[in-house]
C-alpha cells in the first residue's frame, strides 16, 4: 500500500511540475534559428514572426541565422537542442521536404527529430518564359517544347525547388528539357531575361516585377486553386493536376516538447499572423500567411516528403 501511495504521489508531483513549467513558459528569451543567410525571404519571414511571437509571449525572440548546406546546418542544430521551447526553427520546403528526399544521410530526420508547431506562410511558384517564346499558355508551351526538345531552364542549384519543379514538369508533360544550375535563383533569372534560358519555375514574388516590366511572360501558377489577385490559370486547369510547387515556411521545435508549450507557441503564432503589420510584410514578399495546428503541419511535412521523394527517385537525381 505504501509503495502504491509513493508511486501515486510521484505521478502527481511530476504532473504538477510539468503544469508549473508550462504556466511559467517562457521566462527567458527564445531563439528562432533561421537556417539561411540574412536578407532572403526566410530570414525576413523569421524576423516578422519572431517580433510578433515576442509580443505575444512577453519575452524577446532572437533570430539567429545559421546558414549552410541548404539549411541543413541550422536544422540539425535545432534537432539536437533541448526540447524545452527555447530553441525553435523556421523550417521550409528545402529543410523538411527536398533535402531529406535528396540526402538520406542529412544528419536529421524531418519527422522524428522535430516537434511541428505551426505553418507560417506560403509563396507559390509560377512558370515563366522569355518573352521571345511563342507561347501564351501552358498548353502552347508544352506543344512547343515537344516540337523543340532541349529547352533550357535555370535553378538556384541542383536539388533546389526550381530544379525539381522543372524535373516534375518534364516527367508529367513528357518533354525533354535541360537543367542549368546556378548559384542562386537571381543569376538564373538574369539569364532567363537575357534569353540564355527559355523557361523557369520561380517564386511569384521574384518574378512579378519582371512580368510587369514585360521582361518575362507568366503562363501558369503551381497552386491547387487560383490565387486571388493573380490572373493566372493553375497547372491543373491546363491539364496537369497534381503539379504543385509552393515555397512554404513553418516553425518547428526539437522532438519531445511538452504539449502545453507547443500549444502556447502555436496559439501565439496564429495570433501574430492576424497582425496587419505582419500581413503587410508578407504581402511585400508575395507570401500568404497560413496558420495551422501542429497536427496539420505534421501532415503537410509528410505530404511534401512523399511528393519530392517520388520526384527524386523517378528522375534518379543525386547530389554530390
Amino acid at each position: 500500500m505504501r509503495k502504491c501511495f509513493v508511486t501515486f504521489m510521484a505521478m502527481v508531483s511530476c504532473a504538477f511540475a510539468h503544469g508549473a513549467f508550462a504556466q511559467s513558459f517562457p521566462n527567458r528569451p527564445i531563439t528562432l534559428i533561421a537556417p539561411f543567410s540574412v536578407g532572403g525571404a526566410l530570414d525576413l519571414i523569421a524576423r516578422g514572426v519572431g517580433q510578433r511571437l515576442s509580443e505575444g509571449v512577453g519575452q524577446s525572440v532572437v533570430v539567429d541565422n545559421r546558414s549552410g548546406a541548404s539549411g541543413a546546418i541550422g536544422s540539425a542544430m535545432v534537432a539536437r537542442a533541448a526540447p524545452d521551447g527555447y530553441t525553435l526553427l523556421l523550417g521550409a520546403t528545402t529543410t523538411h521536404g527536398i533535402n531529406p528526399a535528396l540526402n538520406p544521410k542529412l544528419g536529421y530526420d524531418p519527422v522524428k527529430d522535430f516537434t511541428p508547431i505551426s505553418l507560417v506562410a506560403t509563396i507559390p511558384h509560377i512558370l515563366v518564359v522569355n518573352p521571345s517564346i511563342p507561347a501564351n499558355s501552358l498548353k502552347e508551351f508544352i506543344q512547343l517544347a515537344k516540337s523543340k526538345p532541349g529547352m533550357a531552364y535555370g535553378s538556384a542549384g541542383i536539388g533546389s525547388p526550381h530544379h525539381l519543379a522543372g524535373v516534375m514538369l518534364g516527367m508529367m508533360a513528357n518533354i525533354d528539357v535541360v537543367h542549368v544550375p546556378y548559384k542562386g535563383s537571381g543569376p538564373a533569372m538574369t539569364d532567363l531575361i537575357g534569353g540564355q534560358l527559355q523557361f523557369m519555375s520561380v517564386e511569384l514574388a521574384a518574378a512579378e516585377p519582371h512580368i510587369k516590366a514585360g521582361k518575362l511572360k507568366a503562363l501558369a501558377i503551381a497552386t491547387p486553386n487560383r490565387v486571388p489577385g493573380v490572373d493566372l490559370p493553375t497547372f491543373a486547369e491546363s491539364g496537369y493536376p497534381g503539379f504543385e510547387v509552393t515555397a512554404w515556411y513553418a516553425v518547428f521545435g526539437p522532438h519531445g516538447m511538452p504539449e502545453d508549450v507547443v500549444s502556447r507557441l502555436s496559439s501565439e503564432i496564429a495570433k501574430g499572423l492576424e497582425s496587419p503589420e505582419l500581413r503587410e510584410r508578407f504581402e511585400k514578399l508575395g507570401a500568404k500567411p497560413v496558420g495551422s495546428s501542429p497536427r496539420e503541419l505534421a501532415a503537410h511535412v509528410r505530404s511534401e516528403l512523399d511528393r519530392w521523394t517520388k520526384v527524386v527517385k523517378t528522375a534518379k537525381i543525386q547530389v554530390e
